[in-house]
């Protein structure tokens, strides 16, 4: 097998070589070289791959945690500064593909490991065993990974998982009956959720609650809502110095964790499309802030030249007709939090009256190559 040596870490988090056909490897780092691999995927003008034997070691490499840190958090081999370095060379690198060079550094509260508040399992019978194993699906691949244990949700999602898993074999149930297994917790270790059962709607589970700069939501363990709570504060406060306007839009509310922990004083206008999500936005908006349900693109007349715009969409970034009513309407200031810097910077670039004035990277995800990335644009 031809040895490969490894460039850079590339947006979407895999390690490319550029040398002769493109190759995208995973448990690979730059100065690397790649001894052994197994392809995932091949195209004609590239490959996917799974380096299985590396030589050259970067420096930055570390042991990882989980056997299946691949299906999980594949930046488990790299030490946790470099990691945080790259996520924030590579905003500043999607940034500059589009003509804009900012300077932004990757904000953490220091914690690496069990921080999600919400896993999903599959289920995966051993038949050496004759029991049914939580897993993994291998990453690349549909097929399932059994593991023994997890380390980056919450340590009482894994016990709970571990608990339901248990009690399925002493009933002597099917791995094959169940879809996956859906858990969530609160700051307080509450947790809820349960089995999706193939062929049969999703169950209804118990709601969630959960206090975020001082205000109390409620939500659905299966619906949205941030995975990290704490690094998701870090950047509330990040958000809630730039807001000075007495009037807020904010756009893609969800569950209104944003517009309501930062400009609840304001007079606050929160728009949501999911019907799911806006349930709970209604029951969650205080204080006169006003929910819509509707699309953001579809809510244009709320934007009004005399308020700020908060903006968090999902990955696709922003509809066209609302980065040209944007533009029209000219806004004062757009704070735009993004979980995709690649569509963000593409939105940034056609965003043609405005200027960042400030940029911050957060580690929502840490051990992940997902990145949530904080823009603030003032009118120019």
């Amino acid at each position: 097998m031809e040895h490969v040596k490894i460039d850079k870490l590339v947006p979407g988090g895999q390690a490319l070589s550029a040398v002769g056909m493109k190759g995208f490897f995973w448990n690979a780092l730059p100065g690397e070289t790649v001894t052994n691999y197994d392809v995932t995927r091949k195209k004609s003008h590239y490959f996917e791959a799974v380096a299985t034997e590396v030589t050259d070691q970067s420096p930055h490499r570390v042991e990882p945690r989980d056997k299946a840190f691949l299906s999980t958090s594949p930046w488990q081999i790299m030490d946790f500064d470099y990691e945080l370095l790259m996520k924030a060379e590579l905003v500043k690198e999607v940034f500059r593909q589009n003509g804009i060079f900012i300077d932004t550094s990757c904000e953490t509260d220091g914690k690496e490991y069990f921080y999600r508040n919400k896993m999903e399992y599959s289920l995966f019978y051993d038949k050496e065993s004759s029991e049914i194993k939580l897993a993994f699906h291998a990453r690349g691949s549909h097929r399932k990974v059994p593991i023994s244990r997890s380390s980056i949700e919450r340590p009482e999602i894994l016990a709970e998982a571990r608990r339901i898993v248990a009690d399925l074999n002493a009933r002597g149930e099917e791995a094959r009956k169940y879809q996956s297994l859906l858990l969530r917790c609160n700051a307080a270790g509450e947790v809820s959720g349960g089995l999706f059962e193939n062929g049969k709607p999703h169950p209804v589970f118990p709601k969630l609650k959960d206090t975020i700069l001082g205000h109390e939501y409620s939500y659905s363990p299966n619906g949205f809502f941030q995975i990290n709570l704490p690094v998701y504060e870090m950047a509330l406060r990040e958000i809630k110095k730039y807001i000075d306007t007495e009037k807020v839009l904010d756009l893609y509310a969800g569950v209104g964790t944003i517009g309501l922990s930062v400009a609840a004083d304001c007079d606050l206008t929160l728009v949501e499309c999911d019907k799911a999500a806006y349930g709970e936005l209604e029951k969650n908006v205080f204080n006169g802030a006003k929910p819509v349900l509707a699309k953001s693109e579809e809510a244009l007349e709320y934007i009004s030249p005399d308020a700020t715009v908060i903006l968090d969409p999902p990955r696709a970034g922003c509809d066209e007709k609302l980065i040209n009513k944007l533009n029209e309407v000219l806004p004062p200031k757009i704070i735009y939090l993004s979980c995709n810097p690649a569509t963000q910077a593409r939105d940034v670039k056609m965003l043609s009256n405005y200027k960042i004035v400030a940029a911050k990277t957060f580690n929502f995800f840490p051990r992940t190559p997902h990145i949530e990335n904080l823009v603030i644009l003032e009118r120019v």
